[in-house]
């Protein structure tokens, strides 16, 4: 005995099927032939938008957005550009930088000493100018008084005082170095010209120097500046 089987399981290789189908749903065969079942289906009422489906050039369902911009769309890639500072103008007068403080040792003066009287020595500046450079030792002993006596405002007045006075420090020690050359070689030739040379010297510094002529000992320079910073006039 055969298992009973529903409606809906059926088999496509199986000959009764067809006519299973057709009893379910109704169907009346007249002369083998199949008859439409009315009702089965239906028409369903279309919509408005069922009606602009089937006209697709009655609405287009996207839109392009260049349309809608004004302007290009900026670009990422591209840096924005920002307002730039307004450049410096540089003022119109020229300020010069300052100019530190130099000791009055480093100007030497090219006009000649006047008649007056410095301050601190009751004495001419052309006097006071070229006695530090007088021979045997007499320039290096008014060189100091001059430093010690006159004030820092008398620049042309310390100016050659403090050079005389290293001028004069200069000769002693290399005097001192030649006396030491006779010594071991029983020659005093080298101390004699030294000595020649420079009383020669010292002679034409002050001549130099009564003329207002520029005279600057180059190699005398820092001691010269050392000696005018240290040895300070009496308040």
């Amino acid at each position: 005995m055969k298992p009973k089987k529903s409606k809906y399981e059926t088999n496509p290789l199986d000959e009764d099927v067809a006519q299973r189908a057709d009893d379910d749903w109704g169907a009346v065969r007249l002369g083998g032939e199949t008859e439409e079942v009315k009702g089965a289906t239906r028409d369903v009422g279309r919509t408005a938008n069922e009606a602009a489906r089937q006209n697709a050039a009655s609405e287009v369902p996207t839109q392009k957005l260049q349309d809608q911009l004004d302007g290009s769309y900026p670009s990422v890639f591209i840096p924005p550009t920002y307002e730039t500072p307004p450049k410096y103008s540089a003022p119109q007068t020229y300020q010069p930088p300052p100019v530190p403080y130099q000791p009055l040792v480093h100007a030497p003066f090219a006009q000649p000493p006047g008649s007056r009287h410095v301050p601190g020595l009751n004495l001419p500046e052309k006097w006071t100018t070229i006695l530090p450079y007088f021979p045997f030792y007499i320039g290096a002993v008014a060189a100091a008084i001059e430093l010690f006596l006159t004030p820092r405002n008398e620049g042309r007045t310390r100016f050659h005082a403090a050079q005389g006075l290293a001028l004069h420090l200069a000769i002693m020690v290399i005097g001192v170095l030649f006396s030491l050359v006779t010594l071991v070689t029983n020659s005093s030739a080298g101390s004699k010209f030294f000595g020649v040379a420079a009383f020669v010297f010292l002679i034409i510094s002050i001549i130099r120097v009564w003329k207002g002529e520029v005279h600057n000992i180059a190699p005398l320079t820092e001691p010269a500046k050392w000696l005018e910073e240290h040895i300070k006039p009496r308040k």
